[in-house]
């Protein structure tokens, strides 16, 4: 921090509790965990609720979601998933084949029981993922983490014969850091990881993701790994990789310049080149096809192609100067791309119309044209069912044009179907049983004027038959941030605990998310952050005059930078709401950017270390504006104290503040559980069921 941001810096008598381990705020932390046991765990109704809750998350009636991995040229391969149970509350990672998998029953057979190992190490393991060797999967690197951090081991993994490959053996080990590392050949990765003290100038960004790569090659010690990259200190995070389609192997170095700015470099002669393109694109490759996905407009050629497009050429001729695209999607004013994925021969483009997926099968030209870089032909996926939205990813990328298709809805459980790209309609493979009793409900759309005349869609789930005399127990969702898109989603634990008690449940789709593109997002960055704070307001606003509820009944939920949305609501328009249920939110945004992963988010919030750009973060900094004269509904914070993304000095301090102010807040922090909150189903419960009891002794 400069000197003058640095006396300008108001005091902070609150600022001890940054300290995240140490034993004084630690003392505090449960002694407000007592408090908030005692106001709401003692409620007749908190036992049944957390009960319920549990037994959904550890429920058999769940879909069991699977990869299929075809080790050493098996062409039928066996089918992975990790699963959480009550006999199993960290997880199993197990495999089945496909016969099986069609079953009601499957019969599993088990790859690596986390709470065996768990016992056997003495750690608590929390699933991070597995990073498998292509295309012959006869390797694998399996992730993870101490009670759910960001940070995670990595332990090089046989399949076959089930066991972790120890490095006295040759096998990759890495310790707890926050780490990339992927597979070049069976015998060596790429490594960006916290190298210690042998790198000069250290190895991790102001962001705390590391900034150097290293070629790692088996049998040898982490030390003598050759750089091959070094970013600098001020950018997000640098990695490599290599793509592993036989015939179009390419190895890429990643350099996060911002959150939504990059580079990307392509390999070639022993060094690295970088691609052409703007920083705020994201780019990938398909075979010799390389994409670009535009977040700003981009004028190539004397041709402008859109923001939110995306655009398909050739790699190599692109690479030789010829810059011909063809587009596969252009966006219109409520139609944005949510995202695109790929099989062997085909891309796969999931689209929102008004918040409302749309799936189309992008086929590329045939082989007498397979260099020009044109004549994609678009056809809507045929055949599905009407949803809310879904999602899809290949079955095997490299194998094969099947793909996995997940459908999902407010009141619609979840099902798995499987397709062919170009093959017609997909099959469903398994449906989710209803967990909860959706009788009378049902999901509205409806739109709200912002205060600049912005129209903000928002869905509406309640009973027909709920009459409009605005004495409705409401909550409010939302998000708001990092272009991410709140979709219609089957959420039994909200459905058992909510809506079949006759609450009224409600997601905006403020502007800051990407339902509607990059230009949704960009219109609430930095200093226009307050346009995601008039849309939620909006919103309240419409259900009041609606007769839905009214402030007295009417709460508020959101986490992380949602965290950031109902912190600042709460003190900014207190007299929209009764009850705050803020969760791992960012509350302090003069600070946020020296707090563990804060300086990665600049590019969304500014920079408080900017004289300018400060004056605007104090002004949506909740922690600075909470007063003793403010008169706010009442607060449920809660973090957890192994999250190392977003601090939990930001819940603690806010807390603190606004006890010291004497306003009515509650808090609790959870000793484990990482960004998510809780590290196994036992600790989701409770912290759901405290919750939903919060909301309950509130809002009615």
């Amino acid at each position: 921090m400069s000197n003058a941001s640095a006396s300008s810096a108001p005091h902070d008598p609150h600022q001890w509790l940054e300290e995240v381990l140490g034993e004084a705020p630690l003392d505090w932390v449960r002694d407000r965990n007592a408090e908030s046991r005692q106001a709401l765990a003692q409620d007749p109704g908190f036992e049944g609720m957390q009960s319920r809750i549990r037994s959904i998350l550890d429920s058999d009636d769940r879909i069991a979601y699977v990869g299929r991995r075809s080790i050493g040229g098996d062409t039928a391969g066996d089918y992975y998933n990790f699963w959480r149970d009550a006999e199993h509350p960290r997880g199993i990672w197990r495999r089945t084949t496909w016969e099986e998998y069609v079953k009601e029953d499957p019969a599993w057979e088990t790859v690596l029981d986390l709470d065996a190992l768990a016992e056997q190490e003495g750690e608590n393991w929390v699933w991070e993922g597995s990073t498998w060797l292509l295309p012959s999967r006869e390797r694998c690197l399996v992730s993870l983490s101490r009670g759910g951090a960001d940070a995670s081991i990595v332990r090089e993994f046989d399949p076959v014969t089930k066991r972790f490959v120890p490095s006295g053996e040759g096998g990759f080990v890495l310790g707890e850091a926050k780490s990339e590392v992927s597979w070049i050949d069976r015998d060596t990765v790429y490594v960006a990881t916290d190298f210690g003290d042998e790198e000069p100038g250290g190895s991790m960004t102001d962001s705390g993701y590391p900034r150097v790569v290293k070629r790692w090659t088996r049998g040898t010690p982490l030390r003598e790994a050759r750089r091959v990259a070094v970013g600098r200190k001020e950018d997000i995070s640098v990695s490599a990789y290599r793509t592993h389609t036989p015939g179009f192997e390419n190895d890429f170095l990643y350099e996060g310049l911002t959150f939504f700015t990059n580079r990307l470099s392509i390999l070639r002669d022993g060094r690295w080149h970088p691609i052409d393109k703007p920083d705020s694109a994201s780019a990938g490759t398909h075979r010799q096809w390389l994409l670009l996905r535009l977040r700003d407009d981009w004028k190539v050629k004397g041709r402008t192609y859109r923001s939110g497009s995306l655009l398909i050429t050739h790699l190599e001729r692109y690479l030789g100067g010829e810059h011909d695209f063809h587009v596969l999607f252009e966006p219109t004013e409520r139609r944005s791309l949510a995202g695109w994925s790929r099989t062997k021969s085909h891309l796969i483009l999931n689209v929102l119309d008004n918040v409302r997926s749309v799936v189309y099968v992008a086929t590329p030209p045939v082989s007498s044209e397979a260099d020009s870089g044109v004549a994609w032909s678009i056809a809507e996926l045929p055949g599905l069912p009407p949803f809310g939205s879904v999602w899809v990813s290949p079955v095997d990328v490299i194998d094969s044009d099947d793909y996995w298709l997940g459908v999902t809805g407010y009141l619609t459980p979840s099902s798995l179907w499987r397709g062919t790209a170009g093959g017609g309609s997909a099959k469903m493979i398994k449906s989710l049983p209803a967990l909860f009793d959706a009788k009378g409900l049902t999901v509205y759309q409806r739109e709200a004027v912002s205060e600049d005349g912005t129209r903000v869609p928002y869905f509406m789930i309640m009973s027909s038959s709920l009459p409009r005399d605005g004495r409705q127990p409401t909550l409010l969702y939302g998000y708001g941030g990092f272009e991410i898109s709140l979709t219609p989603n089957y959420s039994a634990t909200m459905g058992a605990s909510w809506l079949e008690k006759g609450g009224v449940y409600v997601v905006a789709n403020i502007r800051g998310g990407g339902e509607f593109g990059p230009r949704w997002h960009q219109a609430a960055l930095k200093q226009n952050r307050n346009k995601a704070y008039e849309d939620f307001a909006a919103v309240a606003r419409d259900l009041i005059d609606a007769g839905i509820t009214s402030p007295r009944h009417l709460g508020i939920q959101g986490g992380s930078n949602g965290g950031l949305l109902v912190g600042n609501m709460m003190v900014m328009y207190p007299e929209l709401f009764r009850a705050v249920v803020c969760r791992v939110p960012l509350l302090d945004m003069l600070r946020y950017h020296k707090l563990l992963a804060g300086a990665s988010w600049v590019g969304e919030y500014g920079d408080p270390d900017i004289p300018q750009e400060r004056g605007w973060l104090r002004r949506f900094s909740p922690y600075h504006n909470v007063s003793e004269e403010g008169r706010y509904p009442k607060v449920l914070l809660t973090t957890s104290t192994r999250d190392d993304r977003v601090h939990p000095g930001h819940a603690r301090k806010m807390t603190a503040r606004m006890q010291a102010q004497g306003h009515d807040v509650l808090y609790y922090e959870n000793i484990e559980g990482g960004h998510g909150g809780a590290a196994d189903h036992e600790q989701r419960a409770y912290l759901e069921a405290l919750a939903w009891t919060f909301l309950w002794k509130t809002l009615p």
